[in-house]
């Protein structure tokens, strides 16, 4: 039986882990108590039900990607899992400059790159800093798969003139005049304007590192093939079905105790899309974490404990830096018109989607797009969206559209997720309610909904968006105009309504060239508050991050941006499970 063939995911994983134990899996450390009171080996179960369209550390643009590629990739700098500060990875560690302009980074000489067949020596497998050129070029270059430029753009001395001589058919191999290699391990990143926060763009999936020979042999099948400095690498994957990750017996980090990273022998990740099956699998004891909680079971995970007293699960909580939105296709009609945007926007109430609806796991996004939590951010400068069906109907009228008459028959595009399709239904209700205009509901698998979006095929729609990094900029990013392809025939990842306005452009470049923190925070806020005005799309709430744990999972902290560092993770066997 070959594993392509076994369609079940959660037989599929017995059968691929069954697989891996028997080729050995490190089986030496398996259940080996260790400094600190913790313990080799075990399994982290995980099901992805979001979908998976690459792992590739340009292509990802969803949280569910994020997640996996994480254990496998890795950056010159991290964040760290509690508090999102800036932690020494590839690079131990660093100097900038007074002027906050160039970034001298120092590499570790003990990282290898996971073993693969197409590196045929150990010279290919060390770390150094012409690996960190060229995935920092590949960054660079114009590719109709790199969603992750807007990291470097702006930002890196010649990026931008990089960009667009690639996109022009030019030469990808040419220099760029910010990124330098030094020596052998060191590497030199100088920028266009000052940015003291530039450390924190170093951290995303847009600046993991990867050979060469990854991308030249595998360009195809960049899915099933994988080749980092994570703590896990790829073993097995089925389209689809599931991914199966093992320990790296030559990953190169410890723990504060001096114990080699990773303690557990593997990952299995299911790609089952439907998240009551998921649940069910959690409080059966067959998922080590579960997030993203189906909103119509919430009741049946309330207690901890089960009737025998026994913890069922451990829960955490915590404000979460990310929001969701409605986004407006603005070259179609009719959302060309801003004044029906604010319409749509004015008649929705939040509140009841996140008291009636969502159980109270969220925030109303009351301002605008940026999560709420981020210190000095200005939240009062952004005038925001308030429910105010009265106002939103005398926009409609002034639209051409009075009571609704005459609007033609809209879309809104869904997708399965934590309360994602409930939430839908009552925004299709108030819309149809208050504005009299006609909205069918249509929800499709994640990758065919975001491919519709990226398109430019759907016109209304619902989108989310998790924070790269705890910075206004990065939520902004979504709205900023050079994010956006000006070609309406050419997909677009990132600011997916294509909305461009002089005003907030220069407003967020003027922030991003800007090295004082209150001045740099105020000139965002002064371009949310434009870009609410016009209404390219309509925030809608903010979620907490809840997450589930299996009690004997020990050592995995919960953070805004539910960053995952399984390689620090450990399964106690003192706990039943």
């Amino acid at each position: 039986m070959t594993l392509e063939n076994v369609r079940n995911p959660w037989l599929l994983c017995t059968v691929a882990m069954a697989l891996l134990m028997a080729c050995g899996g490190d089986g030496g450390n398996r259940m080996r108590r260790v400094q600190g009171g913790k313990q080799y080996g075990g399994v982290f179960n995980m099901n992805e039900a979001g979908g998976v369209r690459s792992i590739f550390p340009l292509h990802i643009s969803q949280a569910s990607e994020h997640r996996i590629a994480s254990q496998i990739y890795q950056g010159l700098v991290r964040f760290d899992p509690v508090d999102l500060k800036v932690l020494p990875c590839l690079a131990e560690r660093w100097e900038v400059d007074a002027d906050a302009t160039t970034f001298t980074l120092y590499l570790r000489k003990d990282v290898r790159f996971h073993p693969d067949a197409v590196l045929t020596s150990e010279d290919d497998r060390l770390v150094d800093a012409e690996d960190v050129l060229y995935c920092f070029r590949a960054l660079c270059t114009a590719d109709p798969e790199n969603r992750m430029f807007w990291l470097f753009q702006d930002k890196v001395l010649g990026a931008n003139t990089h960009y667009a001589n690639t996109a022009s058919g030019g030469d990808r191999e040419a220099p760029i005049a910010g990124l330098e290699v030094v020596d052998t391990h060191t590497f030199r990143i100088k920028l266009a304007h000052p940015n003291a926060g530039f450390l924190q763009v170093l951290a995303p999936q847009g600046c993991w590192i990867y050979p060469r020979q990854l991308v030249e042999s595998y360009r195809d099948d960049l899915m099933a093939h994988a080749i980092g400095t994570g703590p896990f690498k790829l073993r097995t994957y089925s389209p689809a079905e599931a991914f199966v990750l093992e320990r790296d017996p030559d990953h190169w980090d410890r723990d504060e105790h001096g114990n080699p990273l990773p303690f557990l022998d593997a990952v299995r990740i299911t790609l089952d899309p439907d998240k009551n099956k998921e649940l069910e699998a959690f409080l059966d004891g067959r998922l080590s974490c579960l997030t993203d909680l189906p909103v119509d079971r919430l009741g049946s995970v309330r207690d901890s404990v089960d009737a025998s007293g026994r913890k069922r699960f451990i829960l955490q909580s915590v404000p979460g830096s990310a929001v969701q939105f409605y986004g407006f296709n603005l070259h179609a009609h009719p959302f060309v018109d801003p004044r029906v945007r604010r319409a749509f926007s004015l008649a929705i109430d939040r509140r009841y989607l996140v008291d009636s609806v969502l159980g109270g796991l969220a925030v109303p996004a009351e301002h605008g797009l940026v999560a709420p939590g981020l210190s000095g951010y200005p939240y009062s400068a952004v005038t925001g969206h308030r429910f105010d069906p009265d106002a939103a109907r005398a926009l409609l009228a002034e639209a051409g559209f009075p009571g609704g008459r005459g609007f033609p028959q809209v879309v809104l595009n869904a997708s399965p997720g934590f309360g994602y399709i409930q939430v839908a239904e009552a925004v299709q209700d108030m819309l149809q309610r208050h504005l009299g205009v006609p909205l069918i509901l249509s929800v499709l698998p994640i990758d065919q909904h975001y491919t519709s979006i990226e398109r430019g095929r759907a016109r209304f729609w619902r989108e989310g968006w998790v924070a790269d990094l705890p910075d206004a900029e990065n939520f902004l990013s979504l709205l900023y105009g050079k994010n956006a392809q000006a070609d309406t025939a050419l997909p677009t990842y990132l600011n997916t309504s294509r909305y461009a306005d002089p005003r907030f452009d220069s407003l967020f470049a003027q922030a991003q060239r800007t090295v004082d923190d209150a001045r740099r925070m105020q000139l965002f806020a002064e371009a949310e508050d434009q870009a609410m005005t016009d209404a390219p799309v309509t925030p809608l709430y903010h979620e907490r991050t809840i997450r589930l744990l299996r009690p004997d999972v020990r050592d995995m902290p919960l953070n805004a941006m539910d960053l995952r560092d399984l390689g620090r993770v450990w399964s106690d066997a003192t706990i039943s499970r």
